[in-house]
């Protein structure tokens, strides 16, 4: 997902910042109600390492091990005003789709299209149409409408009997963490920032309370919920704490979380999956209102995120009764953590 830009290439709002909700709510489900069927090989998910609302669903896509019943195509970390673009492919052209521009999936269904073209998206490959950008669903409808398909050891991410409270968790954590971060940033007053700046922390907080007694943030295991919470603070302090000004500490200041992330991210299917070089290029260079020189920088050494993490004390499984994902395909890999020259 990313927030449209105004003409003039601003990301900053006057006042406070809201972000438009409003997706392709259509579903591709297994009984095919919305007119697409759950049916390998029929649909390419569009996603971008760069974007934590994307890097969802890349990691419930490797835990069940779609990998091979749903095919990728990566857009590069930049894009302009108009649309993300296929600028890692040969010719700059996806493969599959055989577009330059994820933009040309969103008008090939829609013509008048409104709305910012966001990852992630799941486009229908025979017809070259954009079905659902509606990233918090398709990581559910992952789960949920394509369990033919998972592979055997697949983790439960969204069991039925936890749904009530993983819904509560994740809509705390939206408001206040996911898209806390981006009110701080694009925040257009003083009034504004600090409103949401008080809201993050105070979030975190109570995150750092609920996980000091407990490894995952609902259950034994892990679920859609950390997956969620997940893709926001592997981006705090390599972006956001500078970038977007949430520095009353940063994450490896906090040790409950600092410990929970990296439990995490040693996980597979977690920190496979990150390629902080995007992530930092996309923040510092496409956002150049707030950094109008949009160097990148050099920091922060995360090889500290491969240190122990002492969380197994805690109990849990993170994959209840399943398995770890086999390694990443190898042309899905990321680059290797390592310190900086």
């Amino acid at each position: 997902m990313t927030k449209s830009v105004s003409e003039n290439g601003s990301y900053v709002e006057p006042g406070e910042f809201n972000r438009d909700t409003n997706y392709i709510t259509t579903r591709i489900t297994a009984d095919g109600r919305d007119g697409y069927p759950v049916e390998p090989g029929r649909y390419r998910l569009v996603a971008a390492r760069a974007c934590p609302w994307a890097n969802r669903t890349l990691i419930v896509r490797r835990l069940l091990g779609l990998e091979d019943v749903v095919s990728l195509g990566l857009c590069g970390p930049t894009h302009d005003k108009l649309s993300w673009t296929f600028d890692l492919d040969p010719g700059g052209v996806d493969p599959v789709l055989g577009i330059p521009r994820l933009r040309d999936a969103y008008l090939a269904r829609f013509p008048d299209y409104p709305r910012g073209i966001t990852v992630p998206a799941l486009v229908d490959v025979p017809t070259g149409q954009v079905v659902t950008n509606d990233y918090a669903q398709i990581t559910l409808d992952f789960s949920s409408e394509w369990t033919e398909y998972h592979r055997p050891g697949a983790p439960q991410l969204y069991p039925r009997e936890l749904r009530a409270e993983i819904d509560e968790v994740n809509l705390a954590v939206f408001r206040d963490v996911n898209n806390g971060v981006y009110r701080c940033g694009f925040a257009g007053t003083q009034e504004a920032y600090e409103a949401a700046y008080e809201r993050l922390f105070a979030r975190l907080d109570w995150l750092s309370d609920r996980l000091a007694t407990q490894r995952y943030l609902v259950g034994d295991t892990i679920t859609e919920a950390d997956v969620r919470l997940f893709t926001t603070l592997i981006r705090f302090d390599p972006v956001y704490h500078g970038h977007f000004k949430t520095n009353r500490s940063k994450l490896s200041e906090m040790p409950v979380l600092w410990a929970y992330v990296r439990d995490l991210y040693q996980t597979p299917g977690f920190g496979d999956t990150v390629d902080f070089g995007q992530i930092k290029k996309h923040y510092y260079v496409v956002h150049a209102d707030i950094n109008p020189t949009q160097i990148v920088p050099k920091g922060p050494d995360l090889t500290d995120l491969l240190t122990p993490h002492g969380r197994e004390g805690l109990g849990g499984r993170p994959f209840g009764d399943g398995t770890p994902p086999p390694p990443p395909p190898l042309t899905e890999r990321v680059p290797a953590l390592r310190e900086p020259a």
